[in-house]
């Protein structure tokens, strides 16, 4: 069970007053969930390696003025999405509409599948198939997505890293999961 001196907004404060070995927890920690988030949301990995870095540097360039008034994953995703909005404005895909307006797509939510370890080779295909479907959704559904599944974020938590409103949040992740289960249930 992880003490107070061992949260993520501990290490981040501690990191702010010197302390280096904070910093490398906190990446250690956060690094591969934060780099699986950008990837699946821009879809290119030398992108994402460079929205990666961006963010980090953000962080390295804020521990001074850190003030833990959020829980620190907030924060940190809260900086990855600012930095993913301003690479879409930049770049030729432009910001995608489906960070204003959610899709109206709703399905009935197929039964789970098959899951026996004698089964390997289907859920190699599933894998896959969830990656294509997932690289499929709208980038604002893929995020809130992602931010609930890979980095564990509360809706409350995705609502403030993204700017966005709670309701908004629970819809793009009902649409999100509805479209990935509908995908996967016609999956071989």
């Amino acid at each position: 069970m992880p003490t107070d001196d061992d949260a993520d907004e501990t290490l981040m404060l501690r990191y702010g007053a010197g302390d280096a070995d904070a910093f490398a927890r906190l990446y250690t920690r956060h690094k591969g969930p934060l780099y699986r988030y950008l990837l699946r949301q821009c879809g290119q990995p030398a992108v994402a390696e460079e929205l990666f870095q961006d963010v980090w540097l953000k962080l390295i360039a804020a521990r001074t003025s850190y003030v833990a008034q959020a829980k620190f994953t907030t924060w940190l995703y809260r900086l990855a999405h600012n930095r993913l909005i301003d690479h879409y404005r930049a770049s030729a895909r432009r910001l995608p509409a489906s960070y204003a307006d959610d899709c109206p797509e709703w399905a009935e939510i197929p039964a789970p599948a098959e899951t026996q370890p004698e089964h390997q080779e289907t859920r190699r295909q599933q894998a896959e198939r969830l990656l294509n479907l997932l690289a499929e959704l709208p980038e604002a559904q893929r995020e809130a997505f992602l931010l609930k599944e890979e980095a564990g974020l509360s809706l409350e938590a995705i609502a403030q890293a993204t700017g966005t409103g709670r309701e908004t949040v629970k819809s793009r992740l009902r649409y999100a999961l509805a479209r990935l289960r509908r995908g996967l249930g016609g999956a071989p």
